[in-house]
């Protein structure tokens, strides 16, 4: 199976199992994990933060970001394509009461402008704003790479209203390897950021919250409340350990892979890419299929025919995300078999 679905399905390589099985372990909701505790410490550092918190899932980790800073009755400013707006399952809503104010853009991306005109006056009948989402790689925009500059001019727009500035960043060392700097310098306009290890880092499960000591201290009781702490979590945060030290720089080739599997694609007739394969930022390639062939369920399911999976993201629309799981002869492979199903050969 050529599995193009997303980079979530990479599985752990042989020296990632054997860092896993080398893992001092401790009990994590008691404080003694030495190997958790060593991953906080690392995250923090190489993102330039205070503190960090291991948590299970990305999701996860943006809503204990949320419940920490934001009450019940308030106001998030994040762009409609958000991941935290269409795939954590109404998470601000239940579990912290929040508001979304939605953004547009393309890519995923907005700009201080569209920040300070959603800005709630303090009137008794608004919802009062308090934070603002970036989501960078922003998955839905198709992979987008955030400038630092255009950040940093949102961040200050926030701070000057004394707004907290979260990072949604499953995909920030996409983001920085494809952008040309460390994940760190984007980070100093943010007050909080989210790193996910098990996406193109490779790691089985995990990722962090990053933060102020604090605020990491607050989440952390959150994370309790919200059934998230785990007990040997050492062995998870050994492969977390390992996918930061050993697979940001290879990250290059995905990036690579995608934009060979994007040239190919634009090839097929009738297949329109949403970013020409020369601009493919990341790991992610979005096209839209001929308006006369199959809708985009069918002809996934069809490629599953032929052991390649993608997903539908909307009725005509297809992602395919590479990884290191994927080699660039799968990624031909891939194309080849797309425009044999789009030619009717299924």
């Amino acid at each position: 199976m050529i599995d193009l679905r997303s980079d979530t399905v990479t599985r752990p390589t042989p020296q990632m199992r054997a860092a896993m099985d080398a893992a001092e372990l401790g009990d994590d909701v008691l404080g003694d994990d030495p190997t958790v505790k060593a991953l906080e410490t690392a995250i923090a550092d190489e993102l330039g933060k205070e503190a960090a918190l291991f948590t299970p899932s990305g999701t996860m980790a943006n809503q204990l970001a949320i419940r920490a800073i934001c009450e019940s009755g308030e106001e998030l400013i994040a762009h409609r394509e958000s991941h935290i707006i269409h795939y954590e399952t109404g998470g601000p809503a239940a579990l912290s009461g929040c508001m979304i104010n939605p953004q547009d853009g393309p890519g995923g991306l907005f700009g201080a402008d569209d920040v300070r005109r959603s800005i709630r006056s303090r009137d008794q009948h608004n919802p009062f704003s308090r934070m603002v989402v970036v989501e960078n790689t922003h998955n839905r925009g198709g992979g987008t790479v955030w400038p630092v500059e255009r950040f940093e001019s949102v961040a200050a727009a926030a701070h000057d209203a004394g707004l907290h500035v979260h990072v949604d960043g499953a995909r920030l060392f996409n983001a920085a390897v494809a952008g040309g700097y460390e994940a760190r310098d984007f980070l100093r306009a943010a007050d909080s950021v989210s790193v996910c290890f098990s996406k193109g880092l490779g790691a089985p499960v995990g990722s962090a919250l990053v933060g102020s000591r604090e605020m990491i201290d607050r989440a952390r009781r959150f994370r309790k409340m919200f059934g998230g702490t785990m007990r040997q979590a050492g062995f998870l945060a050994a492969a977390a350990l390992h996918a930061i030290q050993h697979h940001v720089g290879r990250l290059a080739e995905d990036h690579e892979n995608a934009r060979l599997l994007a040239t190919e694609l634009e090839r097929i007739p009738g297949v329109t890419l949403d970013v020409p394969a020369v601009d493919t930022p990341t790991n992610m390639v979005f096209f839209s299929l001929p308006d006369d062939g199959p809708d985009a369920s069918e002809f996934c399911g069809a490629l599953r025919g032929h052991d390649v999976a993608m997903i539908d993201m909307d009725p005509h629309r297809v992602r395919a995300v590479t990884h290191l799981d994927v080699s660039r002869e799968q990624v031909m492979r891939a194309a080849e078999i797309t425009a044999r199903v789009l030619a009717g050969g299924g």
